[in-house]
C-alpha cells in the first residue's frame, strides 16, 4: 500500500464529516450529535531489493455533545454524562482522602513520640 493511499484514508476517517453527525429532527427540535476524534499513524520502509513496507493507522472517536436547536431557534450545546469520568473522579477523592488521613495520624504518632523522648531525656519533675 502506498504512502499517499494511507493518508488519504487518514484524512477521510479524521474529516469533519466523522465529527458531527447526521442531524436528527423530532417534534420541532434539531440534535446534531458531536465526537473528539484523536488518530496517530505510522509507517515504515526497506531500501532492499524486497520492496519492504509497513504501516498502521489508529483512531479514536468518543461522544463529545450534542449542539441542541429548538423550535424557536435558539442552539444550545449539552455534554453527555459520563459514569466513568464521575467514577474515576470517586476514586481519586477517596485515595487522596485516605493518603491526608494517613499523614495525619503519622503526624499525631510523631508528635506523640517526641514528647515522650523529650519527657523521658528531661527526668520527673519535682513538684
Amino acid at each position: 500500500m502506498e504512502l499517499d493511499t494511507v493518508l488519504e484514508e487518514a484524512r477521510s476517517v479524521m474529516g469533519p464529516d466523522r465529527v458531527f453527525g447526521e442531524p436528527h429532527e423530532r417534534n420541532g427540535v434539531t440534535v446534531i450529535p458531536a465526537a473528539k476524534i484523536a488518530g496517530g499513524g505510522g509507517g515504515g520502509a526497506d531500501e532492499s531489493d524486497d520492496g519492504g513496507a509497513g504501516g498502521g493507522f489508529g483512531v479514536r472517536a468518543r461522544p463529545a455533545g450534542a449542539l441542541v436547536i429548538d423550535e424557536d431557534g435558539s442552539v444550545k450545546w449539552k455534554v453527555p454524562f459520563d459514569i466513568n469520568r464521575v467514577i474515576l473522579g470517586g476514586q481519586l477523592v477517596g485515595v487522596a482522602f485516605f493518603f491526608f488521613a494517613w499523614l495525619t495520624e503519622r503526624s499525631k504518632a510523631r508528635a506523640v513520640a517526641k514528647t515522650a523522648i523529650a519527657t523521658a531525656a528531661i527526668g520527673p519533675r519535682a513538684g
